[in-house]
């Protein structure tokens, strides 16, 4: 296969996992015979300071015409500290989604088992806890009509019928790969909204009689994934509600360095760690990449590559069970790795196999 990548490093840590997360996938092109091409593109407050926008027209333009984006991570504290800032680096990002059209957020929670001591929850708690989380990310409060004046502020959360629709096909698609369970999650008990959510959901449930649908107010699902994490196997949500939700999966792998994610929708897919940008830790070569890594295993598993995504997860496997970990996760007298030598060990890992 030969595909297209637009390659956006951003900010902080970003260039670094980037490097090795390309390099992992030119070890499984080399290996499968594909051939991939990159081209890198600015984006975030890099961007910002070489051409004024976070998001640049010809950004834009580079990931219109790719086949897929792998992004890393975007944000700078010159931004977070100016209150006063009018463009800022995030802005870059949903920037992007906005002009690609993604509308569906997935973010994996994986446990590894060498890692669960890592895990804030009990070991017996979380382990085989292996879910997805599905977020709306073009509707809700954080797009629609917004004021606020001394004494007054309001966020609108609106949503449309083919909104809800679309991301809870996508969310049932999801499920009939997996374990055939969907959880709707919602707050139908008390917002107009999440009414609206349950309404087109229980219409659309029929058409999909092999999957298990149960449905659940955000609250109570916010619980149940903290106490009973392998209940989930697909959870689908709206924008807030799944922001909030996803930030809270991410915390039960122990590392956010180890989850990738992808956004998809109108047009070209992206695939990106869900961490940020850690700039404290620019160029110190502490960073881990496996989020990345695996964000090249999500790329390659949307067009159909399985056993090339797998390959990748069965290395980073391994380099766990090796303790070839950066220092965040790193057993108690453990040899130091960094982000460059986590990589190279995976890329070796993928071209001895």
């Amino acid at each position: 296969m030969k595909l297209q990548i637009a390659v956006l490093a951003g900010d902080g840590i970003g260039p670094e996992i980037m490097k090795q997360g390309v390099a992992v996938l030119d070890a499984i092109a080399e290996k499968f015979g594909h051939e991939i091409e990159y081209k890198e593109a600015l984006a975030g407050a890099h961007a910002i300071d070489e051409v004024g926008d976070p998001f640049p027209e010809e950004t834009f333009q580079i990931c219109q015409q790719a086949d897929a984006v792998l992004f890393a991570a975007v944000g700078d504290p010159k931004y977070d500290n100016d209150p006063t800032a009018k463009v800022r680096p995030e802005q870059g990002l949903l920037a992007m989604r906005k002009k690609l059209g993604l509308f569906a957020n997935i973010r994996p929670v994986q446990t590894f088992d060498c890692l669960l001591h890592m895990s804030p929850l009990k070991t017996e708690l979380v382990k085989g806890a292996d879910f997805i989380c599905i977020r709306e990310l073009t509707g809700g409060m954080y797009f629609g009509e917004k004021y606020q004046d001394d004494d007054k502020a309001y966020d609108t959360n609106l949503y449309t019928r083919p909104e809800i629709e679309r991301i809870l096909r996508v969310a049932y698609d999801y499920a009939r790969q997996r374990r055939h369970h969907l959880t709707v999650v919602d707050k139908a008990n008390v917002l107009a909204s999440s009414r609206l959510w349950r309404q087109v959901a229980k219409e659309i449930e029929p058409q999909y009689p092999d999957v298990t649908t149960d449905y659940m107010f955000v609250d109570n699902a916010s619980m149940r994934m903290i106490a009973e994490p392998t209940f989930f196997d697909v959870m689908v949500t709206e924008n807030t509600f799944g922001d909030i939700l996803t930030d809270e999966g991410s915390c039960i792998s122990g590392s956010m360095g180890l989850l990738p994610s992808a956004s998809t929708g109108e047009s070209t897919p992206v695939f990106e760690p869900v961490h940020g940008s850690w700039p404290q830790a620019a160029g110190k070569n502490l960073a881990n990449p496996i989020a990345q890594i695996l964000s090249a295993a999500m790329l390659l598993e949307y067009f159909d590559l399985k056993e090339e995504g797998a390959l990748i997860r069965k290395a980073v496997d391994a380099s766990l069970d090796a303790h070839v970990r950066t220092p965040e996760i790193q057993v108690e007298g453990g040899a130091f790795y960094g982000t460059k030598e986590v990589g190279a060990w995976i890329v070796e890992y993928i071209r001895k196999v």
